[in-house]
């Protein structure tokens, strides 16, 4: 009963702060916050010893709370303040490892990097024998107490019957508590996007490639694996910062021709994305550039009719003027995969229409024009 007339008193004092009260409400106030203070200033001073007789106070615990007041609590705690209350006891466990309190945690730190194909790979990681309690895997001391949840996780998913049996109920191998332990440990590796490819080569510039991506959690970066390009072994690039990253915004494979649905809407000065690769070999990147007239118009807009025409001019101005990648044509009423082995082939085409991916390709933007 103590503990509801604190949390009664405590909610009474907040709500004032935010509506207008009475006069009296003023005075309960202070009355209150003195009462408070003083009990405190008293405790303080002449800490009292417990009275045997009421064995029921020292069982006074964070579970005898409300429920929604736990919940409460239990949302507002960091990953690792929630490995640490699982570890207090079976009722707090239960409690702490249930989606809904780690798909917050999941949204907020990998939703932006995390697409469809990322939760399919998960699905096929879970089913395959690379799992969480691999002897093969050494972990060490992790930043946000994470080595706290790996304990955990083994000591529910080893041992006894009686303990595997409860592993089962508290904390099945396709929870979002392991999904975001196998992201934070990097033993999962997701697909994803990688802005500038291997540090920024002048070869990659605004382009976007597809990747495996696993995390660092010492250097807050990642390790991106890139496909193999014809016979090329297998690119690896580290250090990729999270700036770097985008989900992927088309669910394709990155050997699939993009079917355009945007092709008649384009016109000059919109910014697009378009499919392109070395040669036939090689998976598809993403490269940023914008809709340019035709050679036959003088650029005036009140007289431009370049939209209407079934050639579109595609311009990548990161490139020196003359250059044979400053500039390209299709054809958007038959669109299909155009080009030669010389200078590549051009696939399907994104219109942009987002502020912040148009954003992000001027902030990519090369410090000087490129060859």
């Amino acid at each position: 009963m103590l503990l509801y007339f604190i949390i009664s008193c405590l909610s009474f004092l907040f709500l004032s702060k935010s509506f207008s009260l009475p006069p009296w409400a003023s005075e309960t106030k202070t009355l209150l916050s003195f009462y408070f203070s003083k009990n405190l200033f008293t405790t303080t001073l002449h800490p009292t010893t417990p009275d045997p007789a009421s064995p029921l106070d020292h069982q006074m615990s964070v579970l005898d709370l409300p429920d929604l007041a736990l919940d409460l609590i239990l949302e507002l705690l960091p990953p690792s303040g929630l490995s640490s209350m699982a570890r207090v006891c079976s009722s707090l466990r239960e409690r702490c490892v249930s989606d809904h309190l780690w798909e917050k945690h999941l949204i907020t730190k990998w939703g932006k990097v995390l697409g469809p194909a990322a939760h399919r790979d998960w699905r096929c990681y879970l089913s395959s024998s690379c799992h969480l309690d691999s002897p093969n895997h050494r972990i060490g001391h992790h930043p946000l107490g994470f080595d706290k949840i790996i304990s955990l996780i083994r000591s529910i998913s080893s041992g006894d019957e009686k303990r595997k049996r409860y592993a089962a109920s508290s904390l099945p191998l396709d929870s979002t508590m392991s999904f975001y332990l196998s992201l934070e440990t990097g033993r999962f590796w997701f697909p994803a996007q990688v802005y500038n490819r291997e540090n920024g080569h002048v070869g990659f510039m605004l382009s976007c490639y597809d990747a495996e991506l696993s995390y660092d959690t010492h250097t807050d970066t990642f390790q991106a694996r890139y496909a193999p390009h014809g016979r090329k072994a297998v690119a690896v690039e580290k250090g990729v910062t999270w700036e770097r990253l985008r989900a992927a915004p088309i669910d394709i494979s990155p050997h699939h021709l993009h079917v355009s649905d945007s092709l008649n809407e384009l016109k000059p000065g919109d910014h697009i994305e378009i499919q392109w690769r070395r040669n036939k070999a090689f998976p598809y990147g993403w490269w940023y550039g914008v809709v340019g007239h035709l050679e036959s118009c003088d650029g005036n807009l009140n007289h431009c009719h370049c939209h209407l025409n079934e050639m579109v001019v595609l311009e990548f101005n990161q490139y020196t003027v003359g250059s044979r990648w400053r500039r390209t044509m299709i054809n958007k009423r038959d669109h299909r995969e155009e080009g030669n082995e010389e200078e590549g082939f051009y696939g399907g085409i994104r219109k942009l229409s987002c502020k912040e991916e148009i954003a992000m390709w001027t902030r990519l933007w090369p410090s000087s024009i490129l060859e």
